[in-house]
């Protein structure tokens, strides 16, 4: 007996479900119930190549998404847009931005066509309190931070997906504080996907090592296993003054950048949110592609 033969004989089964093919069926039963909270995401996203190839790293994402309910959108806090004030996407059809050199034609036809939501960038605007955001509905799109990873997540690009902007001339602290006020689009079927990078130093760079099995210089192991200590026993104080945690860290995050999201990601906790850290290993000397689900 095949599966439409087996719902067709389950009287309790509403037809209209019984009509559905395998893809919708999937999604129905992932939709989020109600009360329930979206988790939140933190990805180290990496090589923008990992839009394209298939790894480890990739069959993780793609497995997270298999594993969550399908969201209404998703939010994403991307290290390549650093911006003076914040800003949040508002286009309808956000265009893909390729803002990288030196990687094959490949990449660069790559197009991921998912659909924004003014509605909810206005959403996500009055969520936050504390400033005044900005709808964007011209200047950017979806960077590689965004797209390379969601695109392996939802293959078919329509979950509408919209970007919140990182003001790169606040502290710390301040982005921390920030993230957490996003804590409501949980509840309205969010998934808040920060992605960027815990240790991430381009000058370090192994080359001869980027294809290889895992490797990382001493310094960026000891930061990958200080970052997942801190992480699990929900310690974020020291994660928050990362500068503190001596000349390994330095070396880990010389700029911010890809270092900001997680902080993003930590506000967010709450709890009820176990941290499950996935993908954590180093590649080429100086990169860590740890990810961490929130919930």
């Amino acid at each position: 007996m095949d599966r439409r033969d087996f719902l067709k004989a389950l009287p309790f089964i509403p037809m209209a479900v019984r009509s559905m093919d395998l893809n919708t069926f999937a999604q129905a039963t992932r939709a989020l119930k109600p009360g329930e909270k979206m988790p939140v995401l933190f990805m180290g996203h990496g090589s923008p190549m990992n839009a394209i190839e298939d790894n480890e790293f990739t069959a993780a994402w793609e497995k997270t998404a298999r594993d969550l309910p399908v969201p209404k959108a998703v939010l994403c806090i991307s290290a390549h847009w650093l911006t003076r004030g914040t800003y949040v996407t508002a286009m309808e059809k956000p265009p893909t931005i390729h803002d990288f050199g030196g990687f094959p034609k490949e990449l660069f036809d790559v197009q991921y066509p998912a659909p924004g939501s003014p509605a909810m960038a206005e959403e996500t605007i009055r969520t936050l309190k504390s400033i005044t955001a900005q709808p964007d509905d011209h200047d950017w799109g979806l960077d590689h931070g965004a797209w390379s990873v969601i695109r392996r997540m939802y293959p078919k690009a329509d979950v509408p997906v919209l970007q919140l902007s990182i003001d790169f001339h606040r502290p710390p602290q301040w982005h921390y504080d920030l993230g957490r006020e996003l804590a409501p689009l949980r509840e309205k079927g969010v998934l808040i996907l920060a992605s960027g990078n815990m240790v991430h130093n381009l000058r370090k760079v192994a080359f001869d090592r980027i294809n290889g099995p895992e490797y990382g210089f001493d310094w960026a192991m000891e930061m990958k296993a200080k970052f997942a200590k801190h992480i699990r026993e929900r310690n974020h104080a020291p994660l928050i003054d990362y500068t503190s945690m001596g000349e390994a860290a330095k070396l880990a995050i010389p700029t911010p950048d890809h270092y900001y999201p997680l902080l993003y990601a930590l506000g967010l906790q709450e709890k009820t949110d176990e941290a499950v850290l996935f993908n954590d290993k180093a590649v080429a000397g100086s990169l860590t592609m740890t990810s961490v689900r929130l919930g």
